[in-house]
């Protein structure tokens, strides 16, 4: 299934999406917020494009763990845009997501004057790679296994 996922900011919103299996998360684009309407109108576009099976919203979750000023304005856009989507929406951890997105485009070797352009679609897909990592771990967590579990040293085939 393809993942969207936004870097919701006050002038722009990053999208990345995901490759159908669920592997790889890569920029799309940068929406800039115009007015709110409009830029709800354009992520959804995006969703329906993409076919998109899922969105994922960045929320930027303070240190000490509590939902600030920021996060407060992201959640309020992005239960409006939940009224226009086809599929579900859910949340993500954020955090420091544009800083790893910045060190990224530097060791790939983009320019200064550029990273500006792509730092939203760059921090949206840090976030929907984080995303995918934690659900892939969580699914590998659930399966069970096809290995007996270990048993202790000396125990023979009949279990004494």
């Amino acid at each position: 299934m393809v993942i969207v996922a936004l870097d919701v900011g006050q002038a722009r919103i990053g999208v990345a999406t995901s490759d159908e299996s669920e592997l790889l998360a890569s920029p799309h684009s940068v929406i800039r917020r115009r007015s709110t309407a409009t830029a709800l109108e354009a992520v959804a576009r995006v969703a329906r494009e993409a076919g998109a099976g899922l969105v994922v919203v960045g929320l930027p979750i303070s240190f000490d763990g509590r939902l600030h000023g920021q996060a407060q304005s992201v959640r309020a856009f992005a239960e409006q845009l939940r009224r226009r989507l086809a599929v579900p929406l859910t949340y993500a951890d954020e955090t420091l997501s544009t800083v790893r997105a910045e060190e990224q485009l530097r060791a790939a070797g983009v320019r200064p004057e550029r990273i500006r352009e792509r730092i939203d679609a760059a921090a949206a897909a840090v976030i929907l790679q984080e995303f995918l990592d934690e659900r892939r771990r969580a699914r590998a967590a659930a399966e069970p296994s096809i290995y007996p579990a270990p048993t202790e040293a000396g125990d023979d085939a009949a279990g004494r």
